[in-house]
């Protein structure tokens, strides 16, 4: 009966995890959008800018008025002695003598509070322009975060769909060729063709069946590295709603090509300008060491004093106390340190500037490499698809010629490997469409 129970209880686990286990089915915009919120790589780039902010609140802060509080406790269990000459307080002493004594008492507590506040520093101006730039480049990195991951999730798609269509193929090239084989066998048999005929074509289908195994494998593979670049475990299940062919036929878009490129749309440029922009706040900061500093603030407390320790009874007397204080800071010489780091700023200035112009020329020639190779990539379906065509005729027409013995294994082996490469170029040029109109778009920065 225990064990009955324990069975029963291991059951309803086994339901229970079953029953929580997630589903996903995605097209290809939809895993986009989930990407976008839940991959690891973008969620982190949205706590970055959201540190950022914080940062930038810190900075803005530090210029406000600033207030703070406290209790001091001391207890002089030995008072320090102090020492004057005889004459010092007493009239008529001897001024060769040295009297000591001891000031205070046991017990003293102080209770004070201040307000302080950064009247003018040059250095917070710039710390202010600083944070928003700061908080600006992280806003860059989180789109191109996002161009990054839309374009991975493109191609993990692609690569999902490449391995399906190809374990359909392979699987029909499969029943094929085992239709074949049969038949050759059974002519074999017959003594009508010779036995290296039957030989030739199971040694295309051992090659296949290779082949399909390794790229079910592959399918497997690459279902978890698309879980991962969504952001979903592993172990959940996920299916795709989009079809290679249609995928392939949405993305032929000849009119991208002709776009106008603005190399100022890109972030890696956006990016590049925050640099020259931080490096030109870098410069002003050391710029800025140069001008005064000034600040007050307002002090106000309480003290009190005892031989016994009676700070928070009715009796015990607090002496109040209050004043306000202004610092002013000129910085007036400093052995050329200054000037010496306000020129290594300016040629960081320059630098990043030289990094700016280095920038804007990679991004043209990364555009016209993008706008070649899915130019490239259109020519190749149309040709993959052509070549498809002429192949599957080809085999057809040996495969004919091969049953009525008017040809050999050899030729028929070849039309069908010339077949199965057609296929195999035919799924791989529909794929790269897929994937260099995402890297065009990406160049461009227009990403609809």
């Amino acid at each position: 009966m225990k064990k009955l129970s324990l069975f029963l209880l291991l059951a309803c686990l086994g339901i229970q995890a079953q029953e929580t286990k997630k589903s996903y089915s995605f097209s290809l915009q939809q895993a986009i959008e989930h990407a976008l919120q839940y991959n690891y790589t973008a969620k982190n780039s949205g706590l970055d800018i959201e540190a950022a902010k914080k940062k930038k609140w810190e900075t803005t802060a530090s210029g406000l008025p600033q207030i703070n509080a406290g209790l001091d406790y001391t207890n002089n269990f030995t008072l320090q002695t102090q020492a004057a000459t005889g004459n010092a307080f007493i009239p008529g002493g001897e001024p060769d003598e040295i009297s000591t004594f001891a000031f205070g008492t046991k017990h003293s507590m102080l209770a004070r509070t201040t307000l302080s506040q950064l009247i003018f520093d040059g250095s917070y101006i710039v710390a202010l322009q600083a944070s928003k730039t700061y908080l600006q480049y992280y806003e860059s990195s989180k789109k191109k975060t996002d161009l990054e991951v839309r374009e991975m999730i493109i191609n993990s798609y692609g690569n999902v769909l490449l391995a399906e269509e190809n374990i359909s193929i392979l699987e029909k090239n499969k029943a094929t060729l085992e239709k074949t084989l049969f038949d050759s066998e059974q002519t074999f048999k017959n003594g009508l063709i010779e036995e290296e005929n039957v030989e030739q074509l199971k040694i295309t289908l051992s090659s296949i069946n290779s082949s399909l195994n390794y790229t079910k494998r592959l399918k497997d593979i690459s279902y978890n590295m698309l879980k991962i670049n969504l952001g979903i475990e592993l172990e959940e299940e996920l299916s795709l709603t989009d079809k290679l062919e249609n995928l392939t036929t949405s993305n032929l878009d000849m009119a991208l090509t002709g776009s106008s490129f603005e190399v100022k749309n890109s972030i890696d440029y956006a990016l590049s300008t925050n640099f020259v922009e931080q490096r030109t706040l870098e410069m002003k900061l050391e710029k800025s060491k140069f001008l005064p500093s000034l600040s007050a603030n307002l002090n106000f407390g309480y003290n009190a004093f005892g031989d016994q320790f009676e700070f928070f009874t009715s009796n015990q007397k607090w002496f109040n106390y209050s004043n306000l204080g202004v610092g002013l800071n000129v910085p007036i010489f400093s052995s050329f340190g200054k000037t010496a780091k306000v020129q290594q700023a300016k040629i960081a200035l320059e630098q990043a500037q030289t990094q700016l112009t280095e920038t804007e020329q990679r991004l043209k020639l990364q555009y016209q490499n993008a706008k070649s190779d899915y130019e490239y990539s259109v020519e190749q379906y149309f040709s993959s698809k052509e070549n498809l065509s002429l192949a599957e005729r080809i085999e057809k027409k040996q495969q004919v010629k091969f049953t009525e013995g008017l040809s050999t294994s050899f030729d028929f082996t070849d039309a069908q490997r010339q077949l199965y490469s057609a296929q195999q170029s035919y799924l791989q040029s529909m794929v790269d469409i897929i994937s260099k109109k995402a890297a065009l778009e990406k160049a461009i920065g227009q990403v609809k």
